[in-house]
């Protein structure tokens, strides 16, 4: 499945100032994200990163970023004391200021300088959510980086917000938020306690109701995920930062591939991340390997910060051969559908408003044994042809991925993370973002390069590696 693609400029209509300030309360995933942050800090961020070949102009940059600061992505969390009832968004205050090194990145340091800018600490409570950066390279051009927190911005959200901001610096439109993209983030509208009340009682109807669904759906089972080997356990740091690589394919090579094998794009991103985890070592001859897709549930308008559902499928692993695209096709197919449709969607699922009263220190609990995805691969489309251009210089490549930060080495053991895939496409040419995040399976990006490589041959792909 794909997540959403950003729409080519100019943008739609911005909300009605006029309107009457409208309350935006917080997702079960926006939720879910806060307390994971609360716990464990920047564990996870998103990255949209630009390399451009020529500079953009100083006043450029500072003027998209102002128009970031007063849109999609300006927002901070509210809290109420009522129970049950959600917190809820309103406008930042404040932002993080636009970080410029002076010092060039030379071109075997993209790669680093790019994972540098993921070390942050945001705070959602205060708006300090995302942070832009840029540095010159030694060839005279430009880098370009944007990391968000998943607390208030999903993948789409970021494109939506970058692609209002670029129109808004396009146009030469003032800054502000009720006509801008910001305008959807909400506020706080008179008769607070009133809503709060209402609120907390409808979440307990909502709660009701989950837990309903999820007793008719209690014999609706996921596919499994395979447990991580504990050896061989490498005598490693006690902090590690997770092996990250990032391959450019021609898009006509890439669905030549897909197509002679029977499958589409994304299924061979699916193939090309299942293959790997058998050369890893991570699985095993056989091994029926769980694969999450994010997929967009965003609408035109949409103000959730979190607009994503995930759609787990089972890939059969067979040592030696080629993931079969087209069972993959039928898996995603199966998955999409069953999703669909209340009755068949997992009972987790439908718990989700309970999930949102959980306190604190059951929250704690559950994380001792919670754990990350062993394979998740985010097909974001055609995402870089509408953020490319920033004022009036073309990117080069734009790349968007997740951003697993650096943690205790024991830590990615005991969640049992693994192999993560970001695709995205310009139209002409694929990019690809892979994070191999468990420590003994891919130490070094040495040791992930020899993995995708050895991986990438066995399918006749021929990638370019950025450094």
């Amino acid at each position: 499945m794909v997540a959403p693609t950003a729409p080519a400029r100019p943008r739609t209509a911005a909300p009605d100032a006029a309107a009457p300030v409208r309350m935006n309360r917080l997702t079960a995933d926006d939720d879910l994200f806060l307390k994971l942050h609360d716990l464990y800090g920047n564990a996870l961020v998103n990255q949209l990163a630009w390399r451009f070949d020529q500079p953009v102009h100083p006043a450029v940059l500072q003027r998209f970023h102002a128009h970031l600061a007063h849109g999609f992505l300006a927002r901070r969390v509210r809290t109420t004391a009522v129970p049950f009832a959600r917190p809820w968004w309103v406008p930042a205050a404040e932002s993080i200021p636009l970080a410029r090194q002076t010092e060039p990145v030379a071109e075997n340091g993209v790669l680093d300088w790019f994972f540098a800018q993921s070390q942050v600490d945001f705070d959602p409570r205060t708006g300090r959510v995302w942070r832009l950066s840029a540095a010159p390279t030694s060839t005279g051009g430009m880098l370009l980086s944007l990391v968000t927190s998943h607390v208030g911005a999903d993948g789409g959200a970021v494109l939506y917000a970058v692609g209002d901001a670029m129109h808004r610096l396009d146009i030469g439109a003032p800054l502000d938020t009720e006509t801008s993209s910001g305008g959807l983030v909400g506020g706080t509208p008179p008769g607070l306690y009133r809503r709060h009340i209402g609120d907390a009682l409808g979440q307990l109807r909502a709660a009701a109701q989950g837990v309903r669904a999820a007793v008719a759906t209690r014999a609706v089972k996921e596919p499994a995920r395979n447990p991580r080997p504990a050896e061989p356990a490498l005598p490693l740091p006690g902090r590690h930062s997770a092996a990250d690589l990032v391959v450019e394919v021609g898009l006509p090579e890439w669905h030549s591939v897909a197509v002679m094998h029977d499958g589409t794009a994304n299924g061979l991103m699916i193939g090309v991340a299942v293959g790997m985890l058998g050369r890893s070592g991570r699985i095993t001859d056989g091994s029926t390997i769980r694969v999450d897709i994010p997929h967009s549930m965003r609408v035109p308008g949409d103000p959730r910060g979190n607009a994503t559902t995930g759609l787990p499928i089972a890939v059969l692993y067979r040592a030696g051969e080629l993931t079969d695209l087209a069972e993959v096709r039928v898996a995603v197919k199966r998955a999409a559908r069953a999703y669909a449709d209340p009755a068949t969607t997992p009972a987790l699922q439908h718990l989700q408003p309970v999930q949102m009263m959980l306190p604190r220190f059951v929250l704690d609990r559950f994380s001792r044994t919670a754990k990350a995805p062993e394979c998740l691969c985010t097909n974001l489309g055609e995402t870089g042809r509408a953020v490319a251009t920033l004022g009036d210089v073309r990117a080069r490549s734009v790349l968007m991925r997740p951003v697993v930060c650096t943690n205790d080495t024991e830590l990615f053991r005991r969640v049992e993370v693994g192999l993560n895939l970001s695709w995205s496409s310009d139209g002409d040419t694929v990019t690809l973002a892979i994070t191999g995040a468990d420590p003994d399976r891919f130490p070094t990006r040495e040791s992930l390069r020899e993995c995708v490589a050895a991986e990438f041959r066995a399918w006749g792909l021929h990638p370019t590696f950025w450094s």
